[in-house]
């Protein structure tokens, strides 16, 4: 596929406090195994800081789009007090929920990884669980104390799911995550965690193509979720105007 043919798809950045050769600033950022992953998987990576208005015109540009992982998302966005432990940056809620919205209204494909699977069932009317380990009696979902290790736990995927489709009956996934998806609202539940029927992963009934996975498929071996996603972008590349929702 030539360079000009790749479906376009953009990748929401985390706002961060970070440190360059010479001074520390806060900046949009995001790792680079999301850039590496649309690449290899035949897309064209963009990255697309969040807008405090949305900026939901940016889909018109766009094939694609990935919800990175990152911050909790605000309790008060589904109605609730925060939790103790609950870390969130209001600037991503701020600019990643309208584009969600929009890109689920429009048919635009779409993949929320982690925070970006949580951000969709919030967008979709959902709620959250602010802290698994009060909700599911343990701590499995992560490595409590340790930055960025991840645990290993088995999925189960329903019958008749994109996710099955992808990936068999079950997978053995990745996984840091302190919250998780209490009501997916619209969306439909097709992965569960068996240790604890946690909702793994969610689809959306009526779209090409709407997947959120809790875990994190950047950092795995599997290419699977992206190159199905550059699939669909290939597939609805022809562009329409957009509805703001």
């Amino acid at each position: 596929m030539s360079d000009v043919n790749r479906p376009l798809i953009g990748i929401t950045t985390y706002v961060n406090q970070t440190q360059f050769i010479v001074y520390d600033t806060l900046a949009a950022v995001l790792p680079w195994a999301y850039v590496e992953q649309v690449r290899m998987a035949g897309g064209r990576p963009v990255l697309i800081p969040p807008m405090p208005d949305g900026g939901v015109e940016v889909l018109e540009g766009l094939d694609g789009i990935i919800i990175a992982g990152g911050a909790d998302v605000e309790p008060s966005r589904y109605g609730e007090r925060p939790h103790p432990t609950v870390h969130t940056s209001p600037v991503r809620d701020a600019g990643e929920l309208p584009l969600v919205k929009a890109a689920l209204h429009n048919g635009v494909p779409i993949l929320g990884v982690c925070r970006g699977m949580q951000v969709m069932a919030v967008a979709s009317g959902g709620r959250l669980h602010q802290h698994l380990p009060e909700a599911v009696g343990h701590e499995g979902h992560s490595m409590p104390g340790v930055l960025k290790t991840y645990n290993e736990h088995k999925v189960r995927f329903a019958t008749g799911s994109k996710c099955r489709e992808l990936f068999g009956a079950d997978a053995i996934v990745n996984s840091y995550h302190h919250q998780g998806v209490a009501d997916p609202g619209k969306l439909t539940p097709v992965g569960w965690c068996p240790d604890d029927e946690l909702i793994e992963a969610l689809e959306h009934p009526d779209h090409p193509f709407a997947i959120g996975v809790q875990w994190h498929p950047e950092d795995m071996e599997s290419p699977a979720l992206f190159v199905a996603l550059v699939s669909a972008a290939a597939q609805l590349k022809s562009k329409t105007s957009y509805v703001t929702v």
